[in-house]
């Protein structure tokens, strides 16, 4: 079994990559500066982006391998881990890490909406792969960042080094919002996939036995995280996954309850609901209309 380290602190990892902790809740590192990188697998304690500027083999990301290209971006959260298990080391590494604790963020606007980011919970073949340009407007904010750590720490710091991190953040969503865009037909083929999951899940009697799908359920048979395939169907459909899972079910209730011979019960426990009720409930929410006064009007 691989050996992890635990990444407590920012001041843990600071000490594993040789280079002095200048704030005890952030750091930036220009990896250009280090003579070599150690390779471990690592258990992070705190919020870490990557962007590496040359491919450098193989990174376990989670329970995946993954194999960084140039201009890569990754984004780890606190309780995951990532790294290279293989005991070897990378010399001449290039590249930046910025990495911050939560305790940095409490009163701060970014941690109302940080969860508002969704790529720290990406999996690693959902990565942002950046052009040449994408890269210097995030290297200019690590630098920014960097530069504000340097300074001598007064009661404006913490806004500051904040702003300047939701900044980076602002610019991802821009750039993976872009990668939606330029990936539009393997986004298509997903959306094809996911509705023919759909419909097989519904015309194979399973819902009887295990219950309404989830969402997790969708992107895991599509090999996405539930993150990354939620984003997804939003950008292409316009609506979250569940609203579309949702809608999907109300349409083939529609079409049951057209069938005199089903009860309403009948048709609520064939969709996979476990109470009739929340059929109900959810029909008229969607429809305006009541099942029943729905059957009666058609």
């Amino acid at each position: 079994m691989a050996t992890i380290l635990d990444m407590k602190s920012v001041q843990d990892y600071n000490n594993d990559l040789g280079v002095k902790t200048l704030h005890p809740l952030v750091s930036v590192v220009d990896m250009s500066e280090l003579p070599q990188i150690r390779h471990s697998l690592k258990r992070f304690g705190f919020y870490c982006i990557f962007l590496k500027q040359l491919e450098c083999g193989s990174i376990l990301y989670g329970r995946r391998h993954y194999d960084y290209q140039e201009g890569t971006m990754l984004f780890i959260a606190p309780g995951q881990v990532a790294g290279v298990d293989d005991g070897g080391v990378t010399t001449s590494p290039r590249g930046w890490i910025l990495m911050f604790h939560p305790d940095l963020l409490h009163g701060t606007p970014l941690a109302q909406h940080l969860r508002e980011y969704s790529f720290f919970h990406y999996t690693s073949n959902e990565a942002l792969h950046t052009s040449e340009r994408e890269r210097q407007v995030i290297i200019g904010c690590m630098r920014e960042i960097r530069e504000e750590i340097e300074r001598p720490i007064d009661k404006h710091s913490k806004r500051i080094i904040t702003s300047n991190i939701e900044l980076l953040l602002n610019h991802c969503i821009r750039f993976y919002d872009r990668q939606f865009i330029t990936r539009e037909v393997v986004n298509h083929d997903v959306l094809s996939r996911f509705e023919a999951l759909l419909n097989e899940y519904f015309c194979s009697g399973t819902p009887t036995q295990t219950g309404l799908p989830t969402v997790a359920w969708f992107a895991e048979k599509l090999c996405l995280s539930a993150n990354y395939f939620g984003d997804l169907i939003k950008r292409e459909t316009g609506m979250s996954a569940q609203e579309y899972i949702q809608n999907h079910i109300i349409e083939r209730a529609k079409q049951m309850l057209a069938d005199d011979c089903l009860s309403v019960s009948e048709v609520a426990y064939a969709l996979g609901y476990k109470y009739p009720h929340h059929l109900s409930r959810i029909f008229k929410k969607v429809t305006g209309y009541s099942p029943n006064e729905f059957r009666q009007q058609i």
